[in-house]
């Protein structure tokens, strides 16, 4: 392992078509709580994953998790949901004061099914849709082989500003009045400075458009107070995982701001309940759901200063990489004011190699396309981001030896070094903050019951 300056395991040898079943159950046991040290020992820096609460993750394992709950509360397609309803219509409640809305659809299982659920809600096929570019950092989802191409949407991209992967927004607003899209849609999942939104706003409304702003990554910055106020500044729908910044169950969300009339004639809230059930979703993981609450209670709590801190981590790891010499995205403009960072890593090898030799030496992350690049498989970048670490108690400080550790696993030649300094800081840093109770070692090994 890594504390011992040796690399790390390679998975368990694969049960053969002869085996016992008995032999799968122990496989699987075996990898999982391989999974559990592998990350005790690493410094996880994917944007797009944190750790649940303590309190939330004991959702997962109740009764709910075997229940269906079809339909609305109170209006049930199966029985046995009176227990069940009144946490799913409060945690809804949750989430519309926490985010200061109007309306809210706690049901979508992913942030990709609650961009589905919207996009069946507020555009037909052949309708013009509008989004950022795929190389400025877009979601594939709204891409013609993603969700909006499946819907049969005509995707047309935004004018973008390569220096911080962001939308042009002059360019956008001509863009908008000249295309007249059905849909005009923010938000990113490489998403380093907030969006200019209310020039946009407004020339969508001038042409009658809808606005749905994707907030997977940010949602628990906009929970804080920070990045930016999608529905505030006038977004139609706000859809979002739940499991990024913001610190909770893998599930999915659609907030509204005032409900409105469609170009269809039907009302927007109405139209998105049933898009989501029986659209899109049939069952919603309703152990997700209670755990979602949980997640929300705590941030209302916790997560202002969870977001800024996760915003200060961004950039002192930015500050640290740049001041070794390595080509941190956006220089100019403060490199990032959300939780992720861009780095060319092409003097390296490009980001498939650095991020797999990163891997190998105790810190995870992964490649990224920068602007120019045409390869999504050996892009020139890698994309970090400060979620989780942050979520353990890492600040600034830390940030600055976790660059170092990013430069020398870059540059090669130092992986004993880089493992064993990787393990010793990360062996300071394993309980769950911004919540209530906690364990001692957030990848604790699993206790499984029935051992075989």
């Amino acid at each position: 392992m890594p504390k011992d300056g040796k690399p790390f395991p390679q998975p368990f040898s694969e049960p053969s078509k002869e085996s016992l079943p008995q032999d799968s159950i122990r496989f699987i046991q075996n990898q999982v709580t391989q999974h559990h040290r592998r990350f005790s020992d690493s410094i996880p820096l994917i944007a797009s994953e944190n750790l649940v609460s303590p309190l939330a993750a004991e959702m997962f394992a109740t009764d709910l998790h075997n229940r269906y709950a079809e339909g609305l509360p109170g209006s049930r397609y199966y029985e046995g949901n009176a227990d069940f309803d009144p946490i799913e219509s409060h945690v809804e409640s949750l989430a519309k004061r926490l985010f200061a809305c109007d309306f809210a659809d706690v049901r979508p299982i992913s942030g990709t099914s609650a961009n589905i659920s919207a996009l069946f809600s507020l555009a037909s096929p052949g309708d013009k849709f509008m989004a950022p570019e795929l190389s400025a950092g877009a979601h594939i989802s709204t891409q013609r082989f993603g969700a909006a191409g499946l819907r049969g949407l005509e995707t047309i991209t935004y004018p973008s500003i390569p220096e911080t992967m962001s939308i042009d927004t002059d360019l956008a607003v001509k863009a908008i009045l000249n295309e007249k899209p059905r849909v005009c849609y923010f938000g990113q999942s490489v998403y380093l400075f907030p969006s200019d939104l209310k020039p946009m706003i407004a020339a969508a409304r001038e042409v009658g458009a809808s606005v749905q702003y994707d907030a997977a990554h940010v949602l628990g910055l906009i929970a804080g107070g920070r990045f930016q106020d999608p529905i505030g500044d006038g977004a139609d729908l706000v859809t979002a995982s739940t499991h990024k910044t913001f610190p909770g169950p893998q599930h999915g969300v659609i907030l509204g701001g005032k409900d409105r009339e469609l170009p269809n004639g039907r009302m927007l809230h109405k139209t998105v309940r049933s898009r989501v059930f029986p659209g899109v979703h049939s069952n919603h993981h309703l152990h997700k759901v209670a755990a979602f609450g949980v997640s929300l209670a705590e941030a209302i709590e916790f997560q202002a200063d969870y977001a800024d801190a996760i915003i200060s981590n961004a950039k002192a790891l930015a500050e640290g990489l740049w001041s070794r010499g390595m080509k941190v995205f956006a220089p100019d403009h403060g490199f990032t004011e959300s939780h992720t960072i861009l780095v060319d890593v092409s003097e390296f090898g490009g980001g498939a190699d650095v991020s797999l030799r990163c891997e190998a030496q105790g810190l995870v992350m992964n490649k990224n396309m920068l602007p120019g690049d045409t390869s999504a498989v050996k892009p020139s970048g890698i994309r970090l981001g400060t979620p989780e670490m942050t979520r353990l108690g890492m600040g600034t400080d830390e940030m600055d030896e976790v660059a170092d550790l990013i430069y020398l696993a870059a540059k090669d030649g130092h992986a004993e070094d880089v493992l064993a300094r990787t393990a010793a800081l990360k062996s300071q840093f394993s309980k769950i903050h911004y919540c209530w109770g906690s364990t001692p070692n957030a990848y604790a090994d699993p206790i499984f019951t029935t051992t075989l």
